[in-house]
């Protein structure tokens, strides 16, 4: 059975470890603890395609068995340091993810020292707290091109049917400036097309919209520097042809941010 793949707004640091914070993304919590329930079996792995970990020049896959933790985040309390996600690794997806991009002449090496960023650990840990499922993370290039990254996407479509969890981390908004009231409108703005973008257009009007993102409502406001954007440009790719539905929406996020994810297949 051919599994979906998700784009997630994985929030803000480490807060699934902070009560107060917890609270505040009640909804995005909810909507990841509800995702193992609506895949068609329990996948093989996770491949986290995580919007902080960039590499120039070439994307790297991790591939050590046992990764260790990257704590990539900065003024949050102490014992938010020390949180260890001990899901295995797995060099087996990491060669395979290397062969697939190998064959479209698409830049890639190994990682064996790489541990698991926020952007892959939070989410993981809320969909699978007991980290019974191995993951492998995948780099974004720095460039940021959304074509190239789409069709990296697109490379790795196979795994799919390969009973591989395909998730790209980032976040619909991020400018750390604007938010808050700040960014209720921009956020919104930016929001509205993604979703006539994501759910309301065909696969290849979708893979259109996205190279040209900048066009859109409030882009750079949403996303001055598009890292957090880029997971989505790989999650298209590997979406190929499927719809997609937006499983996860609010619209009072951080004192007033609309913010999205999406499910494609």
């Amino acid at each position: 059975m051919r599994q979906p793949v998700y784009f997630v707004s994985h929030g803000g640091g480490p807060w699934p470890w902070m009560p107060t914070a917890k609270t505040n993304y009640a909804a995005l919590s909810a909507a990841l603890q509800g995702i193992p329930a609506a895949l068609p079996q329990a996948p093989r792995a996770i491949l986290m395609i995580s919007a902080h970990w960039i590499t120039r020049g070439q994307v790297k896959v991790s591939g050590h068995p046992q990764p260790g933790m990257v704590y990539d985040y900065h003024g949050f309390p102490a014992d938010t340091y020390d949180i260890h996600y001990t899901a295995p690794g797995s060099p087996r997806l990491a060669a395979r993810v290397q062969a697939l991009l190998d064959a479209k002449s698409i830049p890639v090496a190994e990682d064996t020292r790489r541990g698991y960023d926020h952007g892959a650990f939070v989410p993981a840990f809320v969909m699978y707290p007991l980290a019974q499922v191995p993951m492998v993370q995948l780099s974004i290039e720095a460039g940021f091109d959304p074509a190239w990254h789409h069709a990296l996407g697109a490379a790795l479509q196979p795994l799919r049917d390969e009973n591989i969890l395909i998730i790209g981390s980032g976040l619909s908004y991020h400018n750390l400036r604007m938010f808050g009231p700040a960014g209720r409108a921009p956020s919104a703005q930016f929001d509205a097309w993604l979703q006539e973008t994501l759910v309301g257009t065909a696969a290849d009007e979708r893979q259109r919209r996205l190279k040209y993102w900048e066009d859109a409502p409030a882009s750079r406001a949403a996303h001055p520097m598009e890292d957090h954007l880029v997971p989505l440009f790989i999650a298209a790719g590997a979406a190929g042809g499927d719809t997609a539905t937006c499983f996860h929406h609010e619209t009072e996020g951080s004192g007033g941010l609309t913010i999205s994810s999406f499910k494609f297949g």
